[in-house]
């Protein structure tokens, strides 16, 4: 979805999000998306999207898509790309000469088991071994970039201020896989330069790896490095790093729950920046009038799906009746324009924090018999003893009655005051047979919708099966 017009001028920033098409769309990912967005959106610049897809034992068709589909759906429009990575062979190639013929590079053919060997007492990691070997590409053999003593590498990075790393700390590190396949620090590397990247925005995961990038881009270029912004961590409720195995971190599935786009965007953009004032929710305007990267806090940000979930319940609240009533279409096919629904609507949309709650709430309404949930049939009506007589004492005023709510909640409450029971108590064992579910919208008001005939059926097929 390439944005048209957004593009900024020759001396503005140049962003870019490059995600790689390994799994569901992360909420790291898409904060980190978010940020690069916003930051081309308030200076005017270009925000580029490039698939790092290099990888390809774990790469998958379907993962781009959704990477792809879950950014349109969040209002996330890019000026160039999609670009990805398996297609620009060539230009790693070219680096790849560039960088043996200037001495930066060399190929070696150490194994992990011959250097952890050699090693033994001393030193870990690669101990230059293949420098002076003059090796020529072969099978088994990798490149590597040479890193010689000299200067500190510093990360000017707009979050965190200058971060330095000692060269004595960094080994000869692997830039092309012995297969012949750039590494991630090589490809991102070219990519940054050929784009003309300004400003990398992208989690702090990656810092470690950046001095490593920067001495390719001086090997490579000698131009204007970028300045670096690296996002904190999300963390959940234990304060643990998002995992995809064990917490609730993929878009895709948010969307598929009935969360609003707006709301994802809004609480995203939270997790590690605050606005002016004391508002939690802002709008898409205000974010690109309001960041700035420089205010970003680099402590770990703290994921709170409740939190997020809330808002996304005030957010369905402030609906209008229309628009809810739309958005429920995905949920309930052409039952969404059913006037049961239209009528039920309002009630629905003061009880669910997420759209995915409402069939639930009103599948009732769409049943020639209520299908039982076990646990609310045995609770209200199986182990109660009173249940029958409730029922059969509502079922014989319902024919003659006013169908209305207000009348139908009378007749419920005389019913259990006849046995000794309250309103909240007496009404269980009517909505278990109305409903199929102790839990719903209002009793009376559902009942009035559902309408006098279906009422007295199913009340009195709940009578006839506590019977049998």
């Amino acid at each position: 979805m390439q944005a048209e017009g957004n593009a900024g001028s020759a001396n503005a920033p140049r962003v870019r999000f490059a995600p790689s098409p390994t799994g569901y769309f992360h909420v790291g990912s898409a904060r980190t998306a978010l940020y690069n967005w916003l930051f081309a959106r308030q200076n005017g610049g270009t925000f580029i999207l490039r698939i790092e897809d290099t990888d390809t034992e774990r790469n998958r068709v379907e993962w781009e898509s959704g990477i792809i589909d879950a950014m349109a759906w969040l209002g996330l429009d890019w000026d160039e790309g999609p670009y990805r990575q398996s297609q620009r062979g060539d230009h790693y190639r070219g680096a790849i000469t560039q960088l043996i013929q200037g001495d930066h590079a060399y190929y070696c053919d150490c194994t992990r088991e011959q250097v952890e060997e050699r090693n033994q007492g001393g030193k870990p990691g690669y101990d230059g071994f293949c420098r002076n070997r003059s090796l020529e590409p072969g099978e088994g053999r990798a490149l590597r970039f040479r890193v010689d003593p000299g200067d500190p590498v510093v990360v000017s990075d707009l979050i965190r201020g200058d971060v330095v790393f000692e060269r004595s700390a960094l080994e000869d590190f692997v830039v092309v896989k012995a297969s012949g396949d750039p590494l991630f620090v090589l490809a991102n590397i070219v990519d940054d330069i050929e784009m003309e990247i300004t400003h990398v925005i992208r989690g702090e995961d990656l810092l470690p790896t950046t001095p490593k990038g920067l001495l390719i881009w001086e090997a490579l270029t000698g131009s204007k490095l970028p300045k670096f912004a690296h996002l904190p961590m999300l963390v959940n409720e234990k304060r643990q790093k998002l995992s995809k195995r064990r917490d609730p971190v993929a878009i895709e599935q948010y969307r598929e729950d009935g969360y609003l786009p707006e709301v994802i965007v809004s609480y995203l953009s939270l997790l590690g920046w605050s606005p002016k004032g004391d508002s939690e929710v802002i709008s898409r305007e205000e974010l690109v009038e309001q960041f700035k990267i420089e205010e970003v806090n680099h402590s770990p940000a703290f994921f709170d799906v409740a939190k997020l979930t809330h808002f996304n319940g005030d957010a369905i609240r402030a609906l209008t009746h229309d628009d809810f009533v739309a958005m429920c279409g995905s949920w309930l096919a052409n039952n969404a324009e059913a006037p049961e629904f239209v009528k039920i609507a309002p009630l629905i949309q003061e009880r669910v924090s997420k759209l995915s709650e409402v069939p639930a709430m009103v599948d009732f309404l769409f049943h020639d018999e209520v299908e039982f949930d076990p646990d609310s049939w045995e609770k209200a009506i199986g182990r109660n003893e009173l249940a029958a007589a409730i029922l059969a004492d509502v079922l014989g005023q319902l024919n003659d009655c006013v169908w209305d709510h207000e009348v139908l909640k009378d007749v419920v409450t005389a019913a259990g005051v006849r046995v000794e029971l309250k309103l909240a108590k007496a009404q269980a064992p009517v909505r278990v047979a109305l409903t199929g579910r102790s839990v719903g919208p209002p009793l009376f008001e559902s009942m009035e919708i559902l309408g006098r005939d279906r009422s007295i059926a199913r009340i009195a097929r709940a009578l006839e099966r506590v019977g049998n």
